[in-house]
């Protein structure tokens, strides 16, 4: 009897597959980045699909043909967005290489960050480490443009912005983790990397459009405070110890244009409740610099770098406090610091700032060093 058994168990087993229940490569599409907008009370997706074909092997693209497809559709909710979107495409979908999200402006005002992110975050494929972004263009302008030279498009300045970050650190990336780490930490504002498509690139047969950060978008738990872009937001690097590298440039008392790489910065910022509530800032930054123009000694340069950020740090306060944005996050330093002060001072989190909360702001250019050994002119 037990031979019997075990031999019509053998037979059984012979009859399965080791992976009945998995899904073959070739029949799934991937997913790379989704758009979001909002208008007229329907969400409107766009989903970037990739193929893998031309990345898998290589950092270049194998073929001539596309790497990426953007869908469309619209919905009550985005949720039955995406199933309308399914209705036209070929193959199961999988979410589990989503990389990245860009959201309208309209999506911003309307107050629909939230379902948006509650929407991915409880999916089981998809993971907290997706970028995101905003933008005033159009969405689908955003999910089409292509990295410059072609490379793989999984390498994009959307889909990897560390790489780019480490040397040139503008705006600091956000992903959802930190998204919702900053909601729910006083003050409950977040900064999002604002996207603006230029066509500023030029192959030999086409023009190329490529994403640029060009700012922030600011949103609350409970709604959108707008945008710092431009030039009043290059405060925010100097007010960050994430920075790695950014650029200063100012001009001499010549006339010539000077420029210094910074490479290095370190930011304190302690409250001072004794007189008021003040904020006194220190920064201290690591310079370089390779071109100089006209005499000029170490002394003017360290001057003409502390001037410069200083005006950047206190231009990009200002127009945050025109719009009530606690953009250096001073609601969450006092939280951290001086809690029973946070606690007498804070409604829902978050402090009243003014132009006299920002108190000392200390800038120091600690080290200037240079790629040679003199700042003389090499030809004069």
């Amino acid at each position: 009897m037990n031979k019997w058994i075990v031999g019509m168990c053998i037979v059984c087993t012979t009859l399965l597959s080791g992976c009945w229940d998995s899904s073959e490569p070739e029949r799934i599409l991937y997913i790379n980045g989704v758009g979001v907008d909002y208008k007229d009370g329907k969400y409107e997706v766009y989903v970037q699909i990739i193929d893998f074909a031309n990345t898998a092997k290589s950092e270049q693209p194998t073929t001539n043909q596309p790497q990426a497809e953007v869908g469309f559709a619209k919905g009550d909710t985005i949720d039955e967005a995406f199933f309308e979107l399914y209705h036209s495409i070929d193959q199961k979908v999988f979410w589990g290489h989503f990389s990245y999200l860009v959201v309208s402006e309209e999506v911003m005002k309307n107050e629909k960050v939230s379902p948006i992110i509650d929407s991915f975050i409880r999916y089981r494929e998809t993971r907290y480490q997706i970028w995101v972004y905003t933008t005033q263009d159009p969405v689908q302008e955003v999910l089409l443009v292509r990295p410059v030279i072609n490379k793989a498009i999984t390498l994009s300045k959307l889909g990897d912005p560390e790489n780019s970050f480490e040397q040139e650190s503008f705006i600091y990336p956000v992903n959802l983790r930190k998204l919702i780490i900053g909601l729910d930490e006083p003050g409950h504002e977040m900064a999002i990397p604002l996207i603006t498509v230029k066509e500023n690139w030029e192959s030999m047969k086409e023009s190329i459009k490529a994403p640029v950060l060009s700012g922030i978008g600011v949103i609350t738990r409970d709604g959108f405070k707008g945008f710092i872009s431009g030039d009043n937001a290059r405060g925010m690097q100097w007010m960050s110890n994430e920075t790695k590298r950014g650029q200063v440039t100012f001009t001499s008392d010549e006339g010539h244009p000077i420029t210094v790489i910074i490479d290095k910065v370190k930011v304190k910022i302690t409250p001072d409740v004794r007189n008021g509530m003040k904020f006194n800032v220190d920064v201290e930054l690591n310079g370089t610099m390779s071109v100089v123009e006209g005499s000029i000694t170490t002394k003017q340069i360290k001057e003409g770098v502390e001037k410069d950020v200083f005006d950047q740090i206190m231009a990009t306060y200002h127009d945050a406090l025109e719009k009530d944005i606690d953009v250096y996050r001073f609601s969450e330093q006092l939280y951290r610091k001086e809690l029973n002060t946070w606690r007498e001072h804070q409604e829902d989190g978050r402090i009243e700032l003014t132009e006299d909360s920002f108190g000392k702001l200390t800038v120091r250019v600690t080290t200037l060093n240079s790629d040679r050994k003199t700042f003389k002119e090499t030809i004069e």
